[in-house]
């Protein structure tokens, strides 16, 4: 099914979001193909669904999104050959201000790290921030799921 998605990322500066948590679920993601312009990803929930996903990039917060569901079995497999890290994490849909916030709590690699996201009908609305939001990272490469499952570079310290 072919979407538009149009979200913000912020981090998350403390630990009073879980008071509204409203579901939960894990998540396995990994990439078979990524750069600037598009990216191919697997993903696993909590063991039970699977969905691979292709998204385009444009101008702005928006970006065109297709998305299928795809058998447990078969996703378990494609992650295999997923290029760099699977990312593990768990999602908490959380509520504030008549809106959804996804909290992402990482675990594996990314340990400790914690990013809210929240999804929008268009660039143009207004959001009631919470303030258990810290620095926005929307656009930052160095937060967006594609860029955190690059294989990592072997540092070489100096003699």
């Amino acid at each position: 099914m072919k979407t538009i998605e149009i979200e913000r990322k912020f981090l998350v500066c403390n630990d009073s979001w879980r008071t509204s948590i409203v579901g939960s679920y894990t998540l396995q993601q990994g990439y078979l193909s990524r750069d600037r312009k598009r990216s191919v990803r697997i993903r696993v929930i909590d063991g039970t669904s699977a969905r691979l996903t292709v998204k385009f990039a444009s101008r702005g917060l928006a970006r065109e999104e297709f998305e299928y569901r795809i058998p447990v079995r078969e996703a378990c497999e494609l992650l295999r050959h997923a290029n760099g890290t699977v990312l593990e994490k768990t999602r908490h849909m959380v509520s504030h201000d008549d809106a959804i916030w996804e909290i992402d709590v990482f675990s594996g690699a990314h340990q400790g790290l914690t990013i809210a996201e929240i999804e929008m009908s268009s660039e143009q609305d207004i959001l009631a921030l919470p303030g258990w939001l810290g620095r926005e990272v929307t656009g930052d490469p160095k937060y967006s799921n594609r860029a955190m499952t690059a294989p990592r570079r072997a540092t070489v310290s100096p003699n």
